[in-house]
């Protein structure tokens, strides 16, 4: 820049100086006004370079300091599908990333280094420190977590770089991401089991431990039930009998017997059939006394509700460590596909 304004000023000095030396031929100037032209063509630069160099002053150091830095190099590097441990063994992150450093001053005798190893390794080492400690259910908000945390050049641990990682990406093998998904479905479906079965549970202790405890329980129960209809309550006091033996496994007792419906089937007449011999007959039993309660209610064979209430009490007996009482309801009232009533062994006859 010096130079250039240099070379301006000395060529406009001696295109001034022909303009006036041609001037002072055609005007025919006095041997003094030579004499001036002279000085000032002379004084008037030697003049102009001091004052421009007395404004422009010193270059200031922050300035030179700038011109004379050397470039800052930068480097980058990609790794891809880098396993990484998480929190559950066997269940690697798979991390992807962008790789960036400078390097920084050294120690002019210091050792020779590979920068992108340095780089790579302090990288991983940021990245393993976090996931390590994460579920690998949640590997896409842990791969927010690394890209905040990795997004900081940081210094390696040798002092040579400064490191960070850019476009982070974090996933799980495809056959790992399949068995999380099972193992999250199996327990969904084991808590719902689980409700099912403290809410079974729950219904049993309560019509076992309390509904069904003596029969004033049910009738307490069967009344409120049914509105505070107290007539209807009464009436139903002969079945409330027998239900509450059978869940008891337990005689109706002699007092209530008096309020047992009589089924509907029609009996044979003792004066036509000779009765059977003594040997044969046998008490109710509370398989009995419960179809009694079943026809009572109107519930006639073939009704849904005879087999849902008989597993019901059956479940109901079993807490009560009857479990024989338990497994007659069940055959009589709710029979496997191959069982007939006509093959119930309780029905023998004596032969002809």
């Amino acid at each position: 820049m010096t130079t250039g304004c240099k070379t301006t000023t000395v060529f406009l000095t001696i295109l001034c100086a022909l303009l006036l030396t041609i001037l002072g031929l055609t005007q025919e100037w006095p041997p003094w006004a030579w004499a001036t032209l002279t000085v000032l063509l002379v004084g008037v630069p030697a003049a102009a370079f001091k004052i421009a160099s007395v404004r422009r002053g010193s270059v200031p150091v922050d300035f030179e300091e700038q011109r004379t830095a050397v470039p800052i190099e930068r480097r980058e590097h990609r790794v891809s599908h880098v396993a990484v441990p998480s929190q559950w063994p066997d269940y690697d992150f798979l991390f992807s990333a962008t790789v960036r450093w400078y390097p920084l001053e050294g120690p002019g005798d210091g050792p020779v280094v590979s920068p992108a190893g340095l780089a790579v390794e302090a990288v991983l080492d940021r990245a393993r420190a976090i996931t390590e400690r994460r579920e690998p259910g949640r590997a896409s908000l842990v791969q927010h977590e690394l890209s905040g945390a990795l997004g900081t050049m940081r210094p390696d641990r040798t002092g040579h770089l400064q490191i960070m990682a850019e476009d982070v990406t974090l996933t799980l093998r495809e056959h790992d991401q399949e068995r999380l998904d099972k193992l999250a479905e199996v327990r969904k479906d084991k808590a719902v089991w689980e409700h099912q079965r403290k809410y079974e549970q729950s219904k049993r202790e309560y019509l076992g431990d309390d509904v069904l405890k003596n029969t004033g329980s049910a009738v307490v129960w069967w009344l409120a039930k049914n509105d505070d209809q107290v007539e209807k309550t009464v009436a139903d006091l002969g079945l409330l009998a027998q239900l509450t033996s059978a869940a008891n496994d337990t005689d109706v007792p002699e007092r209530l017997r008096d309020f047992i419906p009589q089924p509907r089937s029609e009996r044979p007449d003792p004066k036509v059939m000779d009765a059977p011999p003594a040997s044969f007959e046998r008490e109710p039993t509370a398989a009995d006394h419960f179809g009694a309660f079943l026809a009572g209610m109107g519930f006639p064979d073939g009704d849904v509700r005879r087999t849902m209430l008989a597993k019901q009490i059956a479940d109901i007996i079993k807490t009560q460590e009857r479990h024989e009482t338990a497994e007659e309801l069940l055959k009589r009232f709710d029979p496997p596909a191959s069982y007939t009533p006509d093959s119930d062994p309780t029905d023998e006859t004596p032969g002809l």
